[in-house]
């Protein structure tokens, strides 16, 4: 083992922050990245945890320029990432929050259970990550110790009123509004690709006679099954419940001033030629306001959760000396 010992005589080109160093050899082996406060991030540290989105960046396959355009971003990402969990870190010193090993062990425990995991299968996993399990105890304490500081920095603070509800509700009033569905069945003939045109003539002319058979009243039903080239000709043709906004430009102009029962003429679409008849105009009441307050409340409080931490981390950041060494 490497017996590691900081030598604050040197200094890191010339700004005062120590090499880390070889005792034996005077080598090199880690150095700071960040300084926060009075805490450090080595290169160790950064690189550490840079190393499986490394793995996944290499494994898409981009070009070289690509792929270091990536590595720096996220690097950089990862970087800031860090020098907030010291921020964090030092707040929970100075909010003097704390855990138990008790606690701890509970949550390991839930870990385990909710994973389906034995004692045995859980140290073999964290073995393959590369920690031990002292390691890995001293990580699950730290994810608890900093959501407990956020949930008493920011989520104890965050109020969602009824007025937030109603405003959220009446400005998004189209989502929760019921829309009519259109119930729709169809006759189509399919036109391949690269069909001369007397071939598509001949086909046309074919949809043409059914179009006269629904005129004088032959069931679109029995004309579906007998001539229809849809997968959903055994069932009459029926395509199911469709809201306006999905069909396309086309089908929309087509329907839009159909009554129940009534079809319209042969249409020249993409997939063939068509025929379409409204089965029916189903009405949908959409939500009220009292039934969806549990969802909307539950999206405010996520995002107000988003924003108000962004805040909270942002301004601990600005009370804060920190200094990135490239």
């Amino acid at each position: 083992n490497l017996i590691y010992c900081i030598i604050y005589t040197l200094f890191f080109y010339g700004l005062g922050y120590p090499l880390i160093l070889n005792s034996t050899s005077a080598e090199i082996v880690d150095r700071i990245v960040a300084v926060v406060n009075d805490d450090v991030i080595t290169l160790t540290e950064l690189n550490s945890s840079f190393k499986p989105y490394a793995e996944k960046i290499r494994s898409l396959g981009y070009p070289r320029e690509k792929e270091q355009q990536l590595f720096f971003k996220v690097r950089k990402e990862i970087l800031d990432h860090l020098i907030d969990q010291k921020i964090e870190d030092q707040e929970i010193k100075r909010s003097k929050v704390e855990i138990s090993e008790e606690q701890i062990d509970r949550t390991i425990e839930r870990i385990k259970e909710t994973n389906f995991l034995t004692d045995e299968q859980l140290r073999a996993g964290i073995a393959k990550e590369g920690m031990t399990m002292e390691e890995y105890r001293e990580k699950i304490k730290n994810q608890i110790l900093r959501e407990r500081l956020v949930n008493l920095k920011v989520k104890s603070k965050i109020v969602i009123t009824k007025e937030d509800i109603k405003a959220y509700y009446e400005k998004h009033i189209d989502e929760y509004v019921g829309k009519p569905k259109y119930h729709l069945r169809n006759i189509i003939l399919k036109v391949p690709l690269f069909t001369d045109d007397t071939k598509k003539l001949e086909i046309k002319t074919k949809m043409d006679e059914i179009l006269e058979k629904l005129k004088s009243g032959e069931s679109f039903e029995a004309l579906a099954a007998k001539y229809s080239e849809s997968p959903a000709a055994s069932d009459g043709g029926d395509l199911g419940e469709f809201e306006f906004d999905s069909l396309s430009p086309q089908l929309q102009k087509a329907i839009e001033k159909l009554k129940p029962g009534e079809f319209t003429p042969v249409l020249d679409t993409d997939l063939g030629y068509q025929i379409l008849f409204l089965e029916n105009i189903v009405s949908d009441e959409g939500k009220t306001l009292e039934e969806v307050t549990p969802e909307i409340e539950s999206k405010l409080y996520n995002e107000t959760i988003d924003k108000k931490y962004g805040a909270w981390i942002g301004e601990l950041r600005k009370q804060s000396v920190i200094k990135i060494i490239q």
